[in-house]
């Protein structure tokens, strides 16, 4: 799968171009009112999302959407988009899924080799998320899901501990450290993903809706959400 790698690489990369730096997710705010204040509040904030909200939600959902890419059925993409964007609980995280799903369709056009067929269905859509243009670029590129699941949670926590370490702040070890112990959590996770039925599907995180909240009128910050 030495092409599906380079590919899932380039998906997975912070050099992507779709402004994911920017964004804190509501980590900033705890770290305005002290819920996280050093590595070990780090890892506990950061680990609880990635089991609790993105692994019993956001992963299972983009597994499903990949699945449905390959299979040509645009009809299930069109809900499960419709589904993660009513799943966004502020008005910042919905913006945040809405501008990174845009820049990365519109870098998929200026790619000059995706498929018509598929930008048009994008484009038929009208406002999508973040993982239904990114999983129909996993789908496009012949990414297995399971590899295609891992990247994605790995992207995800890369760009929380890297704004920890900038909002923390946290030194570049106390970084690695958080991300080793995540990393070691993420293919579990991808693994158990698919397996979970839509009925179970859940982003309960009332901690984590607060604090994105909270992060829209913050008066001093660095990130957009």
């Amino acid at each position: 799968m030495s092409l599906a790698l380079t590919r899932l690489l380039q998906l997975a990369s912070p050099a992507l171009p779709v402004g994911a730096f920017s964004y804190s997710q509501g980590l900033e705010w705890t770290i305005e009112d002290g819920t996280v204040r050093d590595e070990a509040s780090a890892l506990a904030w950061i680990g609880d999302l990635l089991e609790y909200n993105l692994g019993r939600f956001e992963a299972p959902l983009l597994a499903r959407l990949i699945e449905a890419w390959q299979g040509g059925d645009i009809e299930t993409v069109r809900q499960l988009n419709e589904l993660h964007l009513a799943s966004r609980e502020s008005a910042e995280l919905r913006a945040e899924t809405l501008q990174m799903g845009y820049s990365l369709a519109r870098l998929l056009r200026e790619l000059g080799d995706f498929p018509a067929d598929t930008l048009s269905a994008l484009d038929a859509m009208g406002d999508v998320g973040f993982p239904t243009v990114w999983s129909a670029a996993a789908a496009v590129w012949d990414i297995p899901a399971e590899e295609a699941l891992t990247a994605y949670l790995w992207a995800w926590a890369e760009n929380q501990v890297m704004a920890a370490l900038k909002a923390v702040p946290l030194g570049q070890s106390a970084g690695q450290r958080i991300l080793l112990e995540l990393g070691a959590r993420v293919p579990g996770i991808a693994q158990r993903a698919p397996t979970i039925d839509p009925e179970s599907w859940s982003n309960l995180a009332p901690g984590f809706a607060i604090a994105s909240c909270r992060h829209e009128t913050q008066y001093s910050r660095l990130f957009r959400s």
